[in-house]
């Protein structure tokens, strides 16, 4: 009975220490594939980049700040450094690879699967691609 308890007690901080887990993996995020070689069906146009613009100050500049430099007002809070997304190393990712992330997300990042319909994802990375030049 006793090493049924101590097994017990043993699984549970186990299973406890995998819940909390790291808040920022180490691991390079990396979209599948077949999603990075997705065209952006949204021309980059005027009426896209204003909407990406109004989609992106809503959800995104929170955290990842006004330019792009990860320096939103929400990300002291975060425990990691939001994306540069004005950065080289993002704008040089495919708009199929931005769009995957947009829409699966990665802690403490939302998924926008449901929050954003799919013509709003592809409006914001159209707008995010001018932040590099700013």
């Amino acid at each position: 009975m006793k090493q049924l308890a101590i097994l017990t007690v043993l699984l549970g901080s186990a299973l406890i220490a995998l819940s909390i887990g790291e808040p920022e993996s180490k691991e390079k995020w990396v979209a599948p594939a077949a999603e990075a070689g997705k065209k952006n069906p949204v021309a980059a146009n005027e009426s896209s980049l204003a909407a990406g613009q109004k989609v992106y100050l809503q959800r995104c500049a929170g955290c990842h700040g006004k330019t792009g430099k990860g320096d939103g007002p929400d990300a002291a809070d975060l425990g990691i450094h939001p994306a540069k997304l004005s950065d080289a190393a993002v704008q040089q990712q495919t708009d199929g690879e931005l769009f995957w992330k947009i829409t699966v997300g990665k802690k403490p990042m939302p998924n926008y699967r449901t929050r954003l319909s799919p013509t709003d994802r592809w409006n914001a990375i159209n707008y995010l691609r001018t932040l590099a030049r700013k």
